[in-house]
This record gives structure tokens, sequence and C-alpha cells, in this order.
């Protein structure tokens, strides 16, 4: 019988919690970083080296060797450097373990070696980690030993932000600000500051790890870029919340108490609608820490699939024809003295702060969609977004019917004198509970759909980090709040003013408002007419981010600079280049060297065949067809071979990086599709023992 878990015992065993920091740093001390926790400001030197001390101690009484600072560069990723706590051994030769304030506050990685868009050459060599005080220190313990991670930002000597983390906590400070102008408004004047809070769920795919390695497209890019369809995919839907196979349950297990170990809630884990696709969501927690322990989730999903002979696939679209991966971003805003300022209450038709809050969000979108579809744009989220499934390209709000119908009479009447019920479900069942229902259904089909009392920015990639989609959220709903405190402050009749705003704003916005399928042929149509963008590609989306408009929304609230954000702009084309010319190399590498030759040999004892059963008298006919067709099929994949390279070639000899990444994507990426096609139609013609890597039946069906 297997011993019973505490996990209130293990809970953020392996985190530096301010509880820790309680028992180990002195009163004024712990006052000091806890003041500064919540309300902003410098560390003295002097305390920065007790905390030090006392985070040292923590992390060698639990086995740690070495320290680093935890960042996240604009690979997406993290990135980690790992500095022993020893020091030069004293006069009689014993070894000492120390760790200063300085070495916690401050650390030096190499600049020029991480995505920059040019903000650092590559002889501009420096750059600086800081310590996020407002995020807690915590153990990471692999094959490398125990490593104590301080999460960190990352900026370059010069100034700029070359990480997800800096611009996410500059947009914290700026909604924080402007909300808290809002609630001041309505009377509140107990809050000190207003916290966004995130609760990403996060979807994956588990593979057998010997199979993996058989394909090279997985090791390489993260999805297959060869496979014919399995014979069943989903569309049995009974993969969807299922039982958990004893395989992926053991490791869920697993999953989970290491998470839980490093201070991350996770709460829901189930199986998702593809085979071999689930999913896991923790609780919500203030946005920075959200984003820190999302990588940790993804990275940590990866460790543990690696101890039961899986792998974990995080691409947004691993495998064609069944459904992708998204990571659903549930974002909120609440006060410190405890008001959700998102929580229509049970009259939202009369809660006035509410729909106040609500119409600034409908200007936001609606002003910025443009941006917000940006900030989920990466390569492997092209596949997802504007396909066959959730959500599409074009940003629109879902409110539901209740909402709708508020919005609605605000817009035609100036006032909203009734509200829509929910009613009661009746079963039908004398033994089962009639239920009170809610106001309104859910829409799986939109990308920012209101769910209760927080939107749900449904569009983000699951291998994505949600530094950026969080960083772009809380900066365009900051602009909106502060131009509408402008006006409201100045109010003499504030009443009156905040009706004819709230009938204004949603007069002006209620086209971003869309309740029905997101996934119709008439809804693109409906967005065109309404005039909403659809923009279908992540190199399309990149200009977003040095647009004029972009330029006031970030500068104004010191999220980003300009050069920043063309920073950023240039290299989102380059990730798109790099990552398409990755994808094509491979394919390349694939059909020439596995596939063509697996196929040609096929074909000779074929051939072979053919001429045996014809010596013996016999009708060759169906092999001699079949003969046929194959050897038709591998002439088109020749040739559609070719015709990559060629492309892969004048790919790499256009210099200006924009017009790569659309040449990429508008020539190289379709030259890869045309290799695909008869590769496909190839793997269903040729024997499954010839075929040289495991088939879409393997991958998601034998886990």
């Amino acid at each position: 019988m297997s011993q019973a878990l505490n996990v209130e015992e293990i809970f953020a065993s392996k985190v530096f919690t301010l509880g820790k920091m309680k028992e180990r740093l002195p009163r004024s001390v712990y006052k000091e970083v806890k003041k500064i926790m919540e309300q902003g400001g410098e560390l003295s030197p002097s305390a920065a080296d007790v905390v030090a001390k006392a985070m040292k101690d923590w992390a060698v009484e639990n086995g740690a060797t070495h320290y680093t600072h935890w960042f996240q560069p604009l690979t997406g990723i993290t990135a980690e450097k790992h500095d022993a706590f020893v020091t030069h051994p004293d006069e009689e030769g014993k070894m000492l373990m120390e760790f200063s304030g300085k070495e916690l506050i401050k650390g030096e990685p190499d600049a020029s070696s991480f995505p920059s868009g040019g903000l650092r050459a590559t002889f501009e060599a420096r750059g600086y980690t800081v310590w996020d005080i407002t995020s807690p220190a915590f153990l990471k313990e692999d094959a490398v030993g125990v490593i104590l991670c301080i999460p960190t930002a990352f900026c370059s000597y010069t100034g700029e932000a070359l990480d997800k983390k800096t611009p996410l906590l500059r947009s914290m400070e700026a909604i924080s600000q402007q909300a808290l102008r809002i609630v001041r408004l309505f009377g509140n004047t107990e809050a000190t500051k207003v916290v966004a809070s995130v609760g990403p769920e996060q979807e994956y795919f588990l593979v057998d790890r010997a199979k993996y390695l058989q394909r090279e497209d997985l090791i390489f890019t993260g999805r297959t870029l060869f496979g014919a369809p399995a014979p069943k995919g989903q569309e049995l839907e009974d993969h969807y919340f299922g039982t958990i196979r004893e395989r992926i349950g053991s490791y869920m297990k697993d999953l989970n108490i290491e998470l839980w170990k490093l201070g991350v809630t996770a709460k829901t884990q189930h199986n998702e609608v593809a085979p071999a696709q689930h999913e896991l969501a923790p609780i919500y927690e203030t946005a920075n820490i959200a984003v820190d322990h999302n990588q940790l989730i993804m990275e940590t999903m990866k460790k543990v699939a690696g101890r039961h002979g899986l792998t974990c696939l995080l691409h947004e679209k691993p495998f064609a024809g069944v459904n992708g991966s998204g990571k659903h971003d549930n974002w909120s805003l609440g006060t410190d003295n405890g008001v959700n300022m998102l929580d229509p209450g049970d009259t939202p038709n009369e809660n006035i702060q509410f729909l106040l809050v609500l119409a600034c969000i409908m200007k936001a979108v609606d002003t910025h969609a443009d941006l917000l579809r940006q900030s989920a744009a990466d390569v492997g989220n092209d596949h997802r977004l504007g396909a066959n499934e959730a959500p599409p390209a074009i940003i629109s709000i879902f409110l539901g019917e209740q909402l709708e119908d508020v919005v609605k009479q605000l817009v035609e009447t100036g006032e909203a004198a009734h509200l829509l019920e929910g009613g009661k479900l009746e079963t039908g069942v004398s033994t089962l509970t009639d239920l009170e229902k809610d106001a309104t259904d859910r829409n799986r089909t939109s990308p920012f759909a209101f769910t209760g009392n927080k939107f749900e920015f449904r569009m983000v990639g699951s291998a994505d980090s949600i530094g950026s989609p969080n960083t772009t959220l809380n900066a365009i709903v900051a602009e909106a709040f502060c131009e509408a405190a402008d006006i409201l402050e100045q109010a003499e009749d504030f009443e009156l003013a905040v009706h004819d705003l709230i009938k204004e704003y949603m007069t002006k916005y209620q086209r971003i408002v869309f309740n029905g399928d997101g996934y119709s042929d008439e809804w693109v149509a409906e967005a065109a007419r309404r005039g909403l963008p659809n923009i279908k590609s992540m190199v399309e989306a990149a200009a977003t981010l040095t647009t004029e408009k972009a330029v006031k929304l970030f500068e104004k609230f010191g999220i980003f600079t300009k050069v920043e954000l063309e920073s950023r702009e240039e290299v989102t084309y380059e990730t798109y280049s790099k990552s398409i010319n990755i994808e094509a190399l491979t394919m390349i590498d694939m059909a020439k060297k596995q596939i063509l030759p697996a196929v040609i040999k096929y074909t000779k004892s074929l051939a072979d065949t053919v001429i045996a059963v014809k010596e013996a008298g016999a009708d060759a006919s169906v092999q001699t067809e079949l003969l046929n067709e194959i050897s038709a099929k591998l002439a088109e994949a020749k040739s559609a071979l070719v015709k990559l390279e060629k492309a892969g070639k004048e790919a790499a000899d256009i210099s200006d990086i924009k017009k790569q990444a659309f040449f990429y994507k508008d020539v190289v990426f379709a030259a890869m599709e045309e290799l695909r096609t008869p590769v496909d139609q190839l793997e269903m013609l040729v024997d499954k023992e010839v075929w040289p890597v495991p088939t879409y039946g393997d991958l998601i069906f034998e886990v």
C-alpha cells in the first residue's frame, strides 16, 4: 500500500516563502522586505546582506551548492547561470559558503547572445539581472544538484528590457495606479493597490519517448512535419474527460508533487479533446508569480515526463488533423482590500463601478485588438488561430446573454431597467437536486470571454510565455481606465457623468462584442463588415508593435520605449524565419535520408513481386497498379523536395529581415506543405513495416 501523501506538509517546501523569511529574518528586516513587496522601494545594503545569508543558509540546509539568477529572455523560455556559494578557503584551508546582498540583488549574464532585436551588438556583452523581490526564490533539484533559483528581471547595460518580466512588472504598476483612480471615484479609500491576477490553463501532449526519438521532426521542431491521419482521431470525443490511463496517471501524480513542492497550486487535471492530450490548471496568482509558475510548470512537465519514459510536447499543433494546444489565460483585477473589480454582483445592471470597468475593457480591446492578437502570436500558434479550432484570429469579446442584454439596454435607452435571470435547471429526476442556472452559457469559440468574474483570453499558445499577453492586457486596460478617470475626476456631477460615459463607451465599442460561433464563415464576414482586424499570422502581427498608437500607449505608462518595441518587432521576424528554416531543413533531411529511400526500396520489392507473379503466369494487375501509384507519388515528392530546397536557398539570400520572414511564410512554408502532401499519401500506400518513422497511430494511441 502506498504511503499517504501529506500535501500540506510538502507544499512550498522548496520555496523561500514569506513564512520562512519571518522565521529566519530579524523583525526589522522582515518588515522592510514586506513593505517593499507591497509598496515598492529599494532594500538597504545591510538588509540585503541579512536576507542573502538567511536565504543561503536555508538553501544549503536543503542541499543547495549553487545559486542562479533565473530570468526570462526573449527566447520565451527561461535562462540560468549557476554560481557556487563557495569562496576562497580560509587560512586553515577550510571552504566557506557565502552569499552577499549584492549577489542576491544583481547578476551579470552575457546580454549579446540572447535575442535583442538590435539592442545589443555581438561585441556588447554586458547585461544585468535584478532580483524580483515580489516573486519568491525556490530550489530546483535535478542531476546537476540542488540550485537556489532567484527570479529576476533582465536588462541591457543601456537600460532596455531584454526579457518578458520587466515590461510585465511595469504594466502591473501602471494598471494598479490607474485602477486605483477608478475605485477611488466610487469611494474606496482603503485600497492601496490593484493587483492583476492570472490563472493559466496549460494544455499538453504526452508521447512515448522511444517513439519520439525516432522522429527527427519532433526532436528538432516539436511537431510532426509529416504524418497521415490515424484511422481514429478525436471524432468520437471519447478521450475528453475520459478515464486517465495508468501510465498517464502516474505521471500526473509525480508532476503534481513536484509542482506542489515549488509552491505551484496545481489544482485541475484531465484528458483533453485530442488523443494523448491533457490539461493542468493552477489557482489564480499575482500576474508575475503566475508567469514564473507557468514557466516552472512547462519545465517540470518535460522533466517528469522523462522519468516515465514519456516526452511532453508543448507545441501548439504537434499533430495535423487533431486539436492543438492552447493556454487559456484567465485574467482578473482585485484591490488589496478584497474587491474583485470584475465581479458583477447579483444585479450587474445596477453595479455602476462594474459597468464602468466593463465599458473600459470593451474600449481597450476594441482600440487595441491588433496588439492583443500580437501578444498571442508565435510560430506554432499560426496553426491554431484562424484554423478549424479555437479560437479564431479575430479578436472579439463574449459577454453572455445577460450582460449583452444590459449593454443593449444602456446603448438604446441609457438605462438597464431589467436583468435576464438564469432560472432553474430541472433534471426530471426526483432524487437529483434542481440547480440554479447561471444567467448565460459559456462560449468556447470566443478569444476573449467573460466567465463570471474574470476574462478568459483563449488565444495564447501552449508553448508561449504568458508574460507578453498579460503585459498587453494590463497596458490597454490601464489606458482606458486613465482616460475615463481623466474625465470623471473633473466632472461636476459624477453620477450623471459616469452614466453618460458608460453609455458613450458601450455605444462606440459594442462592435467588439460577439456571442455567436467564432468558428463560422459567417462571423468572418460579419467581423469584416464591423471593421474588426483579422490578422492571420505571426509575421503580419509583428508590425502592430510599432504603430503610432502602440508606441503612444506603451511609452505613456513607461512599459516599453519605442526602441524596445522596435527590437521586439525585429525579434519576431527573426524568430519566425529561423523556426521555419529549421522546419524546412528537417523536412528535407527526413525526406532525403529516411522517407524517399524507404519508398524506393519498397518499389523495388514491389517490382520484383510483379515480375515474379507474371512469370508464374498469374494476374499481377493489382501489384502493377500499386507500383505505378507509389511511383507517381514518389516522383511528386521528389519534385516538391527540389522546390523546397530551392525556396530555402532563396530565403537565405534575403537580407531584409521583414521581407525574409514574409518569404518564409508565403513561399517556403507553402513549399513545405507541397512536400508533405505526397509523403503523407505515400504513408497510406507503403507497407507499415517499411515506413521509417512511427505513425500517428503509434504516437497518440500507444502511450
